[in-house]
């Protein structure tokens, strides 16, 4: 019977959730996304410039070009007059693939600040968690999100990381870390552009002061 009584009361406090989350007006669901994707974003560079100010100088010749980032492959808008001419639901649609996309690269540079050759590796692995939980929560707003706009906000296009294992020696290991960091600052900056916009039309201002 207690059982029972534990399981109907985990039950109630379900439905109270969804019921919370679907009295939550879409413009305060996108205020709070936008504060995730700023810091997804702030954190995301933050990290970039704390890697690169002790990455050595071959590093900088044998790094991957940016079309090599594994996100690359999705057709996004590349400046903010395209972005303004995306509907809401595929802006949407693109900001989930890309923030879903980063999922399985996210657990290998946790993985790998573990042993990242920098004197600040300590420092660089605390705020890869931070990127996670940040990643983590976005992600559960955006679900939120999607479910209250047509089925194109629920489209996922699949962007797979076969990157692996960032190398062996110090070179490799701090090349290819930087590189994954890059390219997340990269759609960490993409991810933040649409939501704004996204918040932006939710308020219903001009397309100018977006």
């Amino acid at each position: 019977m207690a059982h029972r009584g534990n399981g109907s009361k985990l039950f109630m406090t379900v439905l109270y959730m969804m019921a919370a989350c679907s009295a939550v007006p879409i413009s305060d669901l996108l205020d709070r996304a936008s504060q995730h994707s700023d810091k997804l974003h702030s954190l995301s560079t933050i990290l970039t410039h704390e890697v690169d100010s002790h990455f050595p100088p071959i590093g900088r010749v044998i790094m991957p070009r940016p079309a090599m980032c594994h996100t690359s492959s999705l057709e996004t808008p590349n400046d903010k007059e395209q972005v303004l001419q995306v509907s809401e639901s595929n802006l949407l649609s693109l900001a989930r693939s890309l923030l879903q996309a980063w999922v399985e690269p996210l657990v290998v540079l946790s993985a790998s600040a573990n042993t990242l050759p920098h004197p600040a590796q300590s420092s660089i692995f605390s705020k890869i968690q931070e990127l996670q939980e940040h990643s983590r929560n976005l992600g559960n707003g955006l679900n939120i999100l999607s479910g209250k706009m047509d089925p194109v906000a629920q489209t996922i296009s699949l962007l797979p990381y076969r990157g692996g294992n960032i190398g062996q020696d110090k070179i490799s290991k701090m090349t290819n870390f930087l590189f994954l960091l890059s390219c997340l600052r990269r759609d960490s900056h993409k991810i933040d552009s649409f939501l704004k916009v996204l918040r932006c039309r939710a308020a219903k201002m001009q397309p100018h002061l977006c």
